[in-house]
């Protein structure tokens, strides 16, 4: 498992929602103290280990984007059972917070219909303790559930929303990361539409007019004296001369025809605080063809997205190669994926893009533990 320790800092220091769910806590835990005989000496009590316990899981849970989501599962499970825990030997009015604190938990996790039933058998359960450990009677603990119920609803409602509102910001530089890449891309494209119209431009005016100018210096050279004719052929020699660098520079120019990627996989991967971009580009690897250049940074893009989302993954590492007649980008992460790797709704989509250019998509489990992309292309000059 690759854990960023900055990256946990900021999510248990930093966030929001880490901040009021300590406060919460630590009501909860002042209140259970007043209410729970203390052991003699200072030792701690089972609320003491109970809250605390549940104090450690919390944490755990609040970095559900860092850590592999079978290990936030089973810190989850845990959560719940400690909730329970504490709900039945901690008869305090405060203990109840923790079942909002674990509603929004839920709502990370669950879809709305096994929220809903979460919600219910949580409440319930609270419910049936407060009746059957703590002595209430069937109103008290009705109107409690209630109460308390209608504050896990509110929170249940504000993770939702908050969650809506970042998965739109994510979306949203998402969309910039593309534009601007695409900007990228199609001022390359242009700079190399106009590197191949001057060679051309070259190479079918100038070239032509300076071949006339030499044809016609050493028709002028035989009908002139010895003398007129050297300084004639002379001029003839650097016309010839000036004949062979204009071809070299056409040639160079037709050489370094392609577009060059590294800038739109720079942008593509600039609006993510993770993961970090390792890019090897080889000096060769110039992708000759517009249409090849975007299925190449499409394949990045989506590559770049499961890294972030689904690794979740610290370094992604890319490398666009020229190995024969084929452009090949590989690119390979350093997340914890389960050991079968399918491909989902956009790499199917990228295999598609690939495959109408004459190209393939090869999907993996990386070496360093998360997924493996190589996407081929052949070279097809125009």
């Amino acid at each position: 498992m690759n854990i960023d320790v900055k990256q946990v800092m900021r999510e248990l220091l930093l966030s929001p929602l880490a901040w009021a769910s300590y406060f919460a806590w630590v009501a909860v835990w002042l209140t259970a103290m007043a209410v729970v005989d203390r052991h003699p000496g200072g030792l701690p009590t089972l609320a003491d280990l109970l809250l605390f316990a549940f104090l450690l899981c919390w944490m755990a849970c609040l970095l559900d984007e860092l850590i592999p989501r079978c290990v936030y599962d089973a810190f989850l499970v845990a959560l719940t059972l400690l909730t329970a825990l504490a709900l039945w030997f901690i008869p305090s009015g405060s203990t109840p917070i923790l079942l909002i604190l674990l509603a929004t938990q839920f709502t990370n996790r669950l879809s709305p219909v096994f929220l809903v039933l979460a919600l219910v058998a949580v409440n319930l359960y609270f419910g049936a303790v407060m009746i059957e450990s703590w002595g209430s009677s069937w109103r008290n603990a009705g109107l409690s559930m209630l109460g308390f119920a209608g504050f896990q609803l509110f929170a249940v409602l504000v993770m939702r929303y908050a969650n809506a509102a970042e998965r739109m910001a994510e979306d949203l530089k998402a969309v910039n990361a593309r534009l601007l890449a695409t900007r990228s891309l199609l001022s390359e494209t242009a700079r190399d539409q106009e590197r191949l119209r001057l060679s051309r431009e070259l190479h079918d005016v100038a070239g032509h007019k300076l071949t006339a100018l030499k044809l016609k210096l050493r028709g002028l050279a035989r009908r002139l004296d010895d003398d007129a004719a050297r300084e004639v052929e002379d001029a003839t020699g650097l016309a010839d001369e000036l004949l062979q660098d204009l071809r070299s520079v056409v040639r160079h120019l037709r050489e370094t025809e392609g577009i060059d990627l590294a800038e739109s996989l720079r942008e593509v991967a600039r609006p993510l605080p993770r993961p970090r971009l390792e890019l090897h580009l080889d000096e060769h690897a110039r992708v000759p063809r517009a249409d090849q250049a975007e299925a190449l940074l499409r394949t990045f893009q989506e590559a770049l997205t499961n890294a972030a989302r689904h690794g979740p993954a610290r370094t992604l590492h890319v490398r666009l190669d020229r190995r024969g007649e084929q452009l090949v980008l590989t690119a390979e992460d350093d997340g914890d994926y389960p050991d079968e790797v399918r491909p989902g709704n956009g790499l199917t989509g990228m295999r598609e893009r690939l495959a109408e250019l004459n190209g393939s998509l090869e999907i993996s489990r990386s070496e360093l533990g998360g997924v493996k992309l190589v996407a081929t292309l052949p070279v097809e000059l125009t």
